[in-house]
């Protein structure tokens, strides 16, 4: 089981844009290539655990980015230009698409 799940992670990291290749990225840097590649595996098991006991569907997202960590951003880096003395006023923000 545990190459397989190996197998599995280094191939979920080579998807370039999916949830587990972000998590990879994020977490090689401090952990190593290793540790980082049996957090992504921990990951598929879980996934992989509930999929199967509970039922649910999976939807990948891919590289949508956080609404909540955009709008964070954007408040930010609208105090750093007031700091250095622009006058910004934030436009609404946009209505996501719905299917």
């Amino acid at each position: 089981m545990r190459r397989l799940l190996n197998q599995a992670a280094h191939a979920a990291v080579k998807t370039r844009g999916s949830v587990f290749d972000r998590l990879y990225r994020r977490l090689v840097c401090r952990l190593g290539h290793n540790k980082a590649i049996w957090a992504v595996a921990n990951r598929l098991c879980r996934l992989v655990w509930k999929i199967l006991h509970q039922g649910v569907s999976y939807i990948e997202y891919g590289n949508r980015p956080d609404p909540k960590t955009a709008l964070a951003r954007a408040k930010r880096m609208i105090r750093e230009l007031q700091a250095l003395g622009y006058q910004v006023q934030p436009l609404p923000a946009p209505q996501p698409l719905s299917n």
